[in-house]
């Protein structure tokens, strides 16, 4: 058998090993409860690795490496961002954020904890939140969904609308099975595999490049090998500005306003848990964008084949295809490994349409619409809600050309700015009020989408300036709920006591989980 043969063997067993993780978790969904949370009931090694699966998408394994490999180690800022974000998120947001959601009537969804954090008894915190989700999510999981398509397309040469349609279907289906703990499952599986894929391959491709030749075959590939390592230039020689690193090291302030990832936290079963997810989780995104943004530079010096354009975010793809070869046991292995990429991609698909089903189904539907809806009828609606939302995301990702790096850029943005600011200040300053969540989480959402769409002269003004409009997004967000907290009513006496029983961890389930949840 060839070896294309062999990996198309192991992209099917992984693919029936998801399929039978969310049918066997679909038995025991029972309500929305455990739908969206899984009744608060995740490990430490399960919340870290879910958590850290579902944030770094196709985009690890694909976008980092491809960005490297083209202009350079210039592009590292962004992972070091990235893992600023990561380890500030579990420091300062994980166990604080876990306490208040209990405390603020066991909310499951972060739209349904802002209204209840702040009271909001006209849920216009509820209806913007979930706009909003629904609104960058649709391009999030597009992304997810165009990267699948990309490796489907690389490796067997199929049509790229059939491989993304082959992609959407698997990932739909153990979703809309099992929800959120086939969901945490599948990714603390993909997660491990993931990192296996991206530690071991750049090492066995610099092991055959040899340490001596990597300079030489960089520049052979058409690039000045000074210049590629310099992190402060791109591989052409031309120095990066002060705002071009910025914007880079900016991608560090969407952590803290990431649903799909803020909601692992939610559901860790206790505090105790917490301290190993943080450990594990800071660990494994150190190694992780560490190991991805060596890729893109073995990467460099170890294919004869110069990629160009949109193909050098294949850059890992051709590395296992040339790394593991004809031989069938090892063309096996090749597949796996490439099952990783797989797995990135699925594992944050997967987490953004269950969140996007939790906006609408949940906090619109249940909270909005029908408040008598029995659980069984909401979790109906989130099922369906799962399906409709993949087929959005699905048209959207039918164009080849879309860019992954792209894609999650501008929903990265949007869903940072939108709610990073308003989940810090609502956990860390309790002047906070609801025109201060109103204003922030408005301005925020607003300011991406002028600044990454709109057309002023011929350009968007993330064209004209060069800045990632999530720090400015961030920054205006920001402004906005400080200001408008100050100039309106303060917060009642009963808000003021919740946030002071999360900070003293006051009635607010530090040491066990919800008594609602409790078996």
């Amino acid at each position: 058998m060839s070896s294309t043969v062999w990996i198309i063997i192991a992209f099917v067993c992984y693919l029936m090993g998801m399929l039978l993780i969310g049918a066997s978790y679909m038995r025991k969904t029972k309500n929305s409860e455990d739908f969206f949370l899984g009744g608060r009931g995740l490990s430490g090694w399960v919340a870290a690795l879910s958590a850290q699966a579902s944030d770094m998408s196709g985009w690890l394994l694909m976008g980092l490496p491809g960005a490297v490999y083209a202009l350079g180690t210039g592009q590292i800022w962004i992972a070091v961002g990235l893992f600023i974000g990561t380890a500030l998120n579990w420091i300062f947001v994980a166990k604080r954020l876990r306490r208040y959601t209990i405390r603020a009537n066991n909310s499951l969804t972060l739209p349904k904890y802002l209204e209840n954090r702040f009271h909001d008894k006209h849920r216009i915190l509820l209806l913007i939140s979930s706009v909003a989700i629904l609104i960058f999510f649709l391009v999030y999981t597009a992304s997810g969904l165009a990267a699948g398509g990309k490796l489907f397309n690389s490796i067997f040469g199929i049509n790229y609308k059939l491989c993304l349609t082959i992609g959407a279907l698997v990932i739909l289906s153990y979703t809309f099975m099992g929800g959120f703990m086939a969901v945490c499952v599948t990714d603390f599986i993909q997660g491990l595999l993931m990192l296996i894929g991206v530690i071991t391959v750049p090492i066995i491709a610099f092991m055959l490049v040899g340490a001596g030749n990597v300079m030489d075959n960089i520049t052979s590939s058409g690039v000045d090998s000074k210049a590629f390592f310099d992190v402060f230039s791109d591989a052409g020689g031309k120095s990066y500005s002060f705002v071009d690193i910025i914007s880079q090291l900016g991608w560090a302030l969407g952590y803290f306003g990431m649903p799909h990832i803020i909601v692992r936290f939610m559901a860790i079963k206790n505090e105790k848990e917490i301290k190993k997810s943080r450990v594990i989780g800071i660990c494994w995104c150190a190694l992780s964008l560490a190991f991805a943004c060596i890729i893109g530079i073995v990467g460099r010096a170890y294919l004869a084949d110069v990629l160009e354009g949109a193909d050098t975010e294949k850059v890992f793809i051709e590395m296992i295809r040339k790394v593991f070869n004809e031989d069938i046991g090892i063309a096996f292995i090749g597949g796996i490994f490439l099952c990783g990429i797989l797995a990135a991609i699925m594992s944050t698909a997967d987490s953004q349409l269950l969140v996007t089903a939790s906006s609408v189904s949940e906090d619109i539907y249940h909270s909005v619409i029908n408040k008598k809806a029995s659980p069984k009828g909401v979790l109906l609606v989130s099922r369906i809600t799962v399906l409709v939302v993949a087929v959005v995301a699905y048209l959207i990702a039918l164009d080849p050309d879309s860019s992954v790096m792209g894609l999650v850029s501008d929903a990265w943005a949007g869903l940072g700015a939108s709610f990073g600011p308003i989940v810090l200040m609502s956990l860390y300053w309790k002047r906070t009020n609801l025109a201060g969540a109103v204003a922030g989480i408005s301005s925020g959402a607003l300011t991406v989408i002028v600044w990454d769409y709109i057309k002023f002269g011929g350009k968007t003004l993330a064209e004209s300036t060069g800045l990632y409009s999530l720090v400015i997004g961030f920054a205006i967000s920001l402004f906005c709920i400080i200001v408008a907290s100050l100039c309106t009513k303060a917060p009642t006496q009963e808000m003021l006591r919740e946030f002071a029983d999360v900070k003293n961890g006051v009635n607010c389930g530090c040491d066990q989980q919800p008594a609602e949840t409790q078996s």
